[in-house]
């Protein structure tokens, strides 16, 4: 069961010396609550990030279009191009980057997923890539973050983009979803 919602109160069960929350959720499923009472349970409490919206998402699209065919090439290979340069990181549960090492002489274009080169070994061997995530996974900061950097490149081209009070409208719209 997933739900959105915030912590209500803190305490400590002086016996057991364990951490009792109370959180109040917005959303929940009284048939699966009363299937997990007395279960074992794993626990993961994040901050809530809203998701990107469908607008910026066709209005990131656009902007890669339009540099794909300044730049005479495929929107996916500006897409690429793109996430390398202004694209989130993925992370493991610490927050820490995710790397992946191969041979060096491994196509990372057959493998799914975007990467971005790290580092090569002193030998020559082996080669590290940074995994970044694809803009489907972005909450709302990533997107615009994302699409700052595609109207910088669009701007740098001569390419037109929207005026700044509507990319405020379009970013304010995205954090209320």
């Amino acid at each position: 069961m997933e739900s959105t919602g915030k912590i209500t109160q803190i305490a400590k069960d002086i016996k057991s010396n364990r951490l009792i929350l109370t959180i109040a959720l917005d959303t929940w499923n009284a048939a699966e609550l009363q299937i997990l009472d007395d279960n074992a349970l794993d626990v993961k409490i994040s901050r809530h990030r809203n998701k990107r919206s469908i607008d910026a998402n066709a209005y990131a699209w656009l902007l890669m279009t339009k540099l794909a065919s300044c730049m005479e090439t495929s929107k996916e290979e500006v897409y690429e191009l793109m996430l390398n340069r202004y694209g989130a990181l993925a992370t493991d549960d610490e927050g820490l980057p995710i790397t992946l090492t191969v041979k060096s002489e491994v196509d990372m274009g057959r493998i799914d997923g975007h990467f971005k080169f790290f580092k090569g070994s002193t030998d020559g061997k082996w080669k590290s890539y940074l995994v970044i995530l694809g803009t489907s996974e972005y909450d709302t900061k990533q997107m615009s973050t994302f699409i700052d950097g595609l109207v910088s490149e669009c701007k740098e081209l001569g390419i037109e983009t929207l005026p700044p009070d509507e990319l405020e409208r379009m970013y304010a719209e995205m954090s209320k979803r």
